[in-house]
């Protein structure tokens, strides 16, 4: 049996009916070796060791499947931590189960460097979605369906993300409750997690990395980051946003590109950084950044604000979003790109 995945790479049933799992990951924007990474590896040496580093765990990578008379799916996988001595956490692997856009079931599993979980799958015919444990950094050697038989989920269009800490879903008690994830689920896309903790500072790299991959949308939410990890004063960042759009819009000259500019941050708003940018200095250049790239005729640019999208209340330490914040910048994101019509009123 061979299947075929979105980027052409053929799937195989090997002898004990281990399917590939190629074809069936989604989120994933590049692959080194089995592992699924989001930074180029063959251009790493041109990043912060910060991006670099979280770049290796594979935030918003996932499993999508329908399922034809199988009543559960066996997954391989093996904990790939990075670095030499890595140590697993001793945490229960949660591997969650979505289908059609609701959670089906949780299954745990104790630590372990290779094993096999298996997830009870009900009788519904649609799309099946699992989220493995990020944070084992998991790297996914097969999956099996028990009876019955299981497909690749039909593509969806493909949503790149970058941004920060708060992209990549920061204090979300589960991956799937990250911003990008629900949004993606609502609008029916294949949300590309490329948020970097510590990171999204405009890395220029960066914006020639994402203008290299494929995207039929995108979106850009970064600055906080600006204001007191690397500071920067007004004025450079409206430089930054304005030279990243132009690298992004090299490789994506007429891709819809949904910019947000940083979400509240109490201890920042009216504090100076070390150049004496406060982050309202800051979120108001790149707004204004932007508006100047849609003045200048990039019709399918666009801006949502981010001051308004939270309040404290959905903060879970002052800085990123708790469940609750996180639900809210999605919808927040998602009105965007409807009222923006990148999307339809219903989907893509």
């Amino acid at each position: 049996m061979t299947t075929t995945d979105r980027t052409g790479h053929a799937g195989r049933t090997d002898a004990a009916g281990w399917l590939d799992p190629g074809p069936f990951l989604r989120g994933v924007a590049w692959r080194d070796g089995l592992r699924a990474v989001r930074a180029d590896p063959a251009d790493l040496d041109r990043l912060p060791w910060d991006t670099v580093e979280r770049s290796a765990v594979p935030v918003g990578v996932r499993l999508e499947f329908t399922a034809r008379g199988a009543t559960a799916v066996d997954i391989h996988y093996r904990a790939a931590l990075p670095g030499p001595g890595s140590v697993l956490r001793d945490l229960a692997h949660t591997f969650a189960l979505w289908h059609d856009g609701a959670l089906v079931a949780e299954v745990s599993e104790a630590p372990a460097r290779e094993t096999v979980v298996r997830i009870g799958l009900p009788d519904r015919p649609g799309r099946f979605t699992v989220h493995p444990p990020e944070s084992q950094c998991p790297e996914i050697l097969g999956l099996r369906p028990v009876g019955g038989s299981l497909s690749p989920a039909p593509p969806q269009p493909r949503w790149l993300v970058h941004g920060d800490s708060i992209t990549e879903g920061w204090w979300s008690t589960r991956p799937a409750h990250a911003w990008p994830a629900a949004a993606g689920r609502t609008l029916g896309l294949d949300a590309v997690n490329l948020g970097h903790a510590g990171a999204g500072r405009g890395e220029l790299a960066v914006a020639q990395q994402l203008a290299g991959l494929p995207a039929d949308l995108l979106t850009l939410a970064f600055g906080t980051n600006c204001w007191s990890r690397t500071p920067f004063s007004a004025p450079l960042l409206h430089e930054t946003v304005r030279a990243f759009i132009g690298l992004v819009r090299q490789g994506h000259p007429d891709t819809p590109l949904l910019v947000v500019s940083p979400v509240l941050r109490p201890e920042a708003e009216r504090a100076p950084n070390a150049l004496g940018a406060t982050l309202v200095d800051l979120r108001t250049a790149l707004e204004e950044a932007v508006l100047a790239g849609i003045a200048a005729g990039d019709g399918r640019l666009a801006l949502l604000p981010g001051l308004g999208v939270l309040g404290p209340g959905h903060l879970a330490d002052g800085l990123h979003p708790n469940d609750a914040g996180h639900a809210l910048m999605a919808d927040a994101v998602t009105s965007a790109l409807r009222e923006a019509r990148f999307v339809g009123p219903s989907g893509p």
